[in-house]
């Protein structure tokens, strides 16, 4: 197999023995259709230079890669679904099938699988995933990591040749098999399920994993007390995650615990959505008919999530220490929104009050306004800097009124970042790239009804234009 040198493979997750993992078989597939393969991180990883059989190889039959898993593993953990606790969870449909460390940072990576078949957790499930689920992963996870957002990476989408039923869509509906390559597989909900267990000494087997592997730092001998000092690190990544979401305009959709993971990597999409315009009580699932997950709800479920972690690992710390730890949660939180909100205009601070009273004047004038929301960002990058080219622009009967010029007199004492980016291919557009609901049922439509792939690869390109601006510098 021809692997670069920047492959390193690193299978270190059987240390914490059989008791964390099930091994099992990947399911057989009658057909194999490369829809996806993300060349970019293949690169990162060192695997670009597999031909198109040996990804198939890979990642549709799982024949290991080399000096790396032997078999795959699916997990076993816990967690809160819609607040309620359910201890029947686990890899049902995915398994973790290599480890790897990242050429360009050194973090462990972890190559797992979405619709690879039944493992002893699958319950009722088929274990397999819809190609409409594949695609809508694909879209998220590219357009999610144009946005600046720490998530896991769609590496690779084969289509399976099987035909699903499913309850909440046209059935039968096509297959599909996902690869995600990712930072870390430990859920709150895998500290959650030894907790509940009472097995002590697992959960601290897994914490010292977590410490070794994730948080070395936190191995240091000045630090006092390890579990308390992992909570706030836990939370402090957290906080910088939900922040990217809601300035993304991200609606993740299902926050239960066992989809939030200790690095603070946003991975999972099922009903994701983002916004149309600001709206903090926009829902993604349609299933979640009390609006607990909706887009203004997320720092608050965020900490939540947070709290049921830190009462796993007060089986290792007294309760006082890990209370105080999670009290950091709200002032980390409003620290990276007000950051994230100048990385999306593209301009340096000027201050705690300055650029505070920015971000209220911002708020202010997205929910009277109703603008598009990624319009919005699109228009006013660099600030006082895109004046002409904003009021030029297919929203500009929008800036006006008192809630603007408020807002517009704040940007004329920022000065940009980058102001370079605006030069990019992408920032000529008349339009910014969008993900919305109604784009991805049309990309999704014409492969379902003409196997018409266009405007995938289009999108695909548009979100490409975005990740390239970004970079630009």
């Amino acid at each position: 197999m021809p692997v670069s040198p920047q492959y390193r493979p690193a299978p270190v997750v059987t240390v914490l023995g059989t008791d964390y993992y099930d091994p099992v078989a990947p399911a057989r597939f009658p057909q194999h259709r490369l829809r996806f393969r993300n060349q970019r991180w293949a690169e990162r990883v060192g695997l670009e230079a597999l031909d198109a059989a040996e990804w198939e190889q890979h990642f549709a039959t799982f024949a290991p890669l080399p000096d790396n898993l032997t078999e795959p593993l699916a997990l076993r953990y816990h967690g809160h679904q819609f607040r309620s606790y359910n201890p029947q969870l686990g890899d049902g449909r995915g398994f973790l099938y290599a480890q790897l460390r990242d050429a360009g940072d050194a973090r462990l990576l972890d190559l797992g699988t979405k619709g690879s078949g039944q493992t002893p957790w699958s319950r009722d499930g088929d274990g397999r995933l819809t190609l409409k689920g594949g695609v809508r992963e694909v879209l998220a996870t590219e357009m999610l990591e144009a946005l600046g957002v720490y998530t896991s990476k769609s590496f690779s989408l084969f289509e399976t040749g099987e035909m699903l039923f499913r309850g909440d869509e046209p059935s039968p509906t096509r297959s599909s098999v996902l690869v995600r390559l990712s930072h870390s597989h430990v859920r709150f909900g895998s500290f959650q399920r030894y907790a509940y267990l009472g097995e002590r000494p697992q959960l601290a087997a897994l914490l010292d994993y977590a410490v070794q592997h994730y948080y070395p730092a936190l191995a240091e001998p000045h630090v006092a007390n390890t579990p308390v000092a992992f909570l706030r690190e836990v939370g402090r990544r957290s906080a910088q995650l939900c922040a990217s979401w809601m300035m993304a305009g991200f609606v993740h959709g299902v926050l239960n615990t066992d989809n939030m993971n200790i690095t603070g990597e946003s991975f999972d999409y099922g009903p994701y959505r983002f916004l149309p315009t600001y709206d903090p009580d926009f829902t993604a699932a349609y299933f979640d008919h009390h609006g607990l997950y909706a887009f203004g709800r997320q720092p608050a479920i965020v900490q939540w999530n947070l709290e049921q972690l830190a009462k796993a690992l007060s089986h290792l710390s007294p309760r006082p220490g890990l209370e105080e730890a999670l009290q950091s949660f709200e002032v980390e939180f409003e620290g990276a929104l007000i950051a994230r909100l100048l990385a999306r205009f593209g301009l340096a601070s000027r201050g705690p009050d300055e650029d505070a009273a920015l971000g209220s004047a911002t708020f202010e004038f997205l929910a009277k306004s109703h603008v598009g929301y990624e319009q919005f960002f699109f228009d006013w990058y660099g600030g006082a800097t895109s004046v002409d080219r904003a009021l030029a622009g297919s929203a500009a009967d929008t800036y006006s009124g008192a809630r603007f010029t408020a807002l517009r007199r704040l940007f004329d004492d920022y000065a940009p970042l980058a102001p370079e980016r605006l030069a990019t291919a992408y920032y000529q557009r008349p339009r910014p790239c969008t993900l919305l609901i109604d784009e991805i049922e049309a990309i999704w439509d014409a492969i379902a009804a003409r196997d018409d792939w266009s405007l995938f690869a289009a999108k695909l390109e548009a979100i490409g234009e975005m990740r390239a601006a970004a970079a630009a510098d």
